[in-house]
């Protein structure tokens, strides 16, 4: 596990001279709202400025190529004579492990990185989302550590899921029961 008072220490070596002054004064004010000021200047001056043109068109290919890849193994299965819905089945379950298998690797996370919302494509996106925290406090034990966090990130779009999907039922009942619908 890496030492977070050097982590602190690798970051102000590699700090620029002028960020450093700026980053100093901000601790060293006294005032809350003249630092809160410093600090948000400090922050805006140090965030990497990004394209949104180019974030947008990076997205787009990896979640299209993410898709493609999905669509690929869909088709692979149904030529080897699988029903359509079955194999629809094995290619939901081909990207979760692929999801999972480049999570474990580290590799989802770079791909995130670089595509940002083009790898939020749904299955492979939550699947990420699971294992990720899995493999991040696998060293805490498999009832603290795995078991505790595996969902910390899951477990409310489960949780919301469930319930909106019983509001929409119990809505739809109602309708069908007054003959809207």
């Amino acid at each position: 596990m890496e030492d977070p008072q050097q982590k602190i220490k690798d970051i102000q070596q590699n700090m620029k001279p002028e960020d450093k002054a700026l980053a100093k004064e901000t601790m060293q004010e006294k005032d809350p709202k003249e630092r809160e000021k410093l600090y948000n200047k400090y922050v805006a001056k140090v965030t990497p400025k990004r394209s949104m043109f180019g974030n947008i068109c990076k997205a787009y290919l990896i979640g299209g190529l993410i898709c493609v890849l999905g669509q690929g193994l869909n088709n692979m299965y149904q030529s080897f004579g699988i029903e359509k819905e079955v194999a629809a089945s094995y290619t939901t379950l081909s990207l979760i492990f692929l999801s999972v298998l480049t999570t474990g690797l580290n590799w989802y996370q770079k791909l995130a990185c670089f595509a940002g919302a083009g790898t939020v494509v749904p299955i492979t996106g939550f699947a990420n989302s699971v294992a990720a925290p899995a493999i991040e406090f696998k060293q805490e034990g498999w009832v603290f550590g795995v078991g505790c966090k595996i969902f910390t990130i899951a477990g409310p779009v489960i949780l919301y899921g469930i319930i909106s999907s019983w509001v929409f039922g119990f809505v739809y009942w109602i309708g069908k029961c007054f003959g809207a619908w």
